[in-house]
């Protein structure tokens, strides 16, 4: 079971417990949270990530790093949608609800997102629709 808390960051029921899992190589917009603030975006970005993983099983891939410094799972989160296995993480970047964030030694889908976040750009959407 999936619940999703904003645009790149989710909670995950593994087996009797929950974890709060951040995407790997992706920063999407704040939403308002208690000591966070809203960005442009934010709200819409949690819908998009919402409309793929909510309700959904998802199997997660982890990187070099396993947690961030505020105990978070890192990972890569898979969903089959439509008979095919997609990447959230690479899938909000794809609709231009993300951006890339580096943070090494997690790098393994870098370049796939570098060139998504650049196909977004080009193509106007998302966030990058100026609207």
């Amino acid at each position: 079971m999936v619940w999703v808390v904003d645009g790149d960051t989710i909670h995950v029921r593994l087996g009797q417990r929950v974890e709060k899992v951040r995407y790997i190589g992706v920063n999407a917009p704040e939403v308002p949270h208690q000591v966070r603030y809203w960005q442009k975006g934010g709200h819409r970005a949690s819908a998009v990530n919402r409309a793929l993983v909510a309700r959904h099983a998802v199997r997660l891939e982890l990187d070099v790093s396993h947690r961030d410094r505020w105990g978070r799972l890192l990972a890569y989160a898979w969903v089959m949608r439509a008979r095919k296995r997609v990447m959230a993480n690479a899938e909000m970047v794809r609709r231009g609800y993300a951006q890339v964030m580096t943070i090494p030694p997690n790098l393994r889908h870098q370049a796939l997102f570098l060139k998504l976040q650049r196909e977004a750009r080009e193509a106007g959407r998302g966030l990058w629709s100026g609207a």
